[in-house]
């Protein structure tokens, strides 16, 4: 029997495509650390050296300024105007009556608040953290505003809350943006530690779009909820136990494996009780 470790998986896909569940709106990124992730992102688990290679100040950014965000609460926090708030619900229940059963409140929100922080950093030095801290306000207050709203609530509510969160991020970008400034260097040196600490666990370290993403101890709660509002598929990862033993691969809880044969042909996989199926990948063995 050979065991596949999990950060050496392939990339898990649903066998139909990915339906938003009734509590995808419930979800939260509290548990990634309330990072600013893109819903066109791409997220892998690494692990080990090729991991550790990745901690860097630049790849910590968007993690360091998430929790610079939190630091800064109490200090940065407006209310966002009636004015922002009455014009951006028009263009949100524009875009949610489209298709209302596949709008996503934090989604939306954060597309919108993030297109703001673009226009509001320059280009050059700071330009890069001065982003990274407004969108990690955009991800905060958009998190905290749609997490209470219901996967079945109608896009006028779903748009209240959008706009809400999106329209507080603005109003305390530029305090965000402040307040951070003077953290970044310490929390960069304290966060690449933790992210190289993260990729001698088992499980190793999950990073979005070349970012790393600070779950702490709850990556699993971290990619259920990135699966849950964005309809990720994480790459490198299995959540359970997945074994293989010549051309068959079994699996206990969510888990799905690939195989490379000894021999040319196609590798069968068996997965007990899920949807899981593995697309076209193959991957080192060890023995157990």
């Amino acid at each position: 029997m050979r065991r596949i470790t999990r950060t050496l998986l392939g990339a898990l896909a649903l066998a139909a495509p990915l339906v938003v569940s009734a509590t995808a709106e419930a979800a939260s990124l509290d548990s990634c650390g309330n990072i600013y992730v893109s819903a066109e992102a791409e997220c892998t688990v690494y692990a080990n050296v090729e991991c550790e290679a990745m901690c860097t100040p630049v790849t910590v950014e968007a993690a360091c300024a998430a929790e610079l965000t939190a630091n800064c609460q109490g200090e940065c926090n407006v209310s966002a105007s009636a004015e922002c708030s009455g014009s951006c619900s028009a263009d949100c229940t524009a875009r949610c009556d489209v298709k209302p059963a596949e709008f996503n409140c934090v989604a939306d929100c954060q597309g919108s608040c993030s297109a703001d922080c673009d226009g509001r950093c320059a280009a050059g030095e700071g330009g890069a953290e001065c982003r990274a801290s407004c969108r990690a306000s955009c991800s905060g207050s958009c998190d905290a505003s749609c997490e209470v709203t219901p996967a079945e609530a109608d896009c006028e509510a779903k748009c209240e809350a959008s706009c809400s969160g999106s329209c507080k991020a603005e109003a305390n970008a530029d305090c965000q943006i402040d307040c951070q400034a003077d953290g970044y260097v310490e929390c960069k040196a304290d966060i690449e530690g933790g992210c190289k600490g993260h990729c001698n666990e088992p499980e190793g370290a999950l990073f979005c779009d070349g970012q790393y993403v600070d779950a702490g101890n709850n990556l699993e709660e971290c990619i259920a909820a990135l699966k849950a509002i964005f309809n990720f598929n994480i790459e490198g990862y299995a959540e359970g136990d997945a074994q293989c033993s010549g051309n068959t691969c079994t699996a206990e809880g969510i888990a799905g494996c690939s195989c490379s044969a000894d021999a040319p042909g196609d590798v069968p996989l068996a997965a007990l009780g899920l949807g899981f199926v593995v697309l076209g990948a193959t991957r080192r063995r060890r023995a157990a």
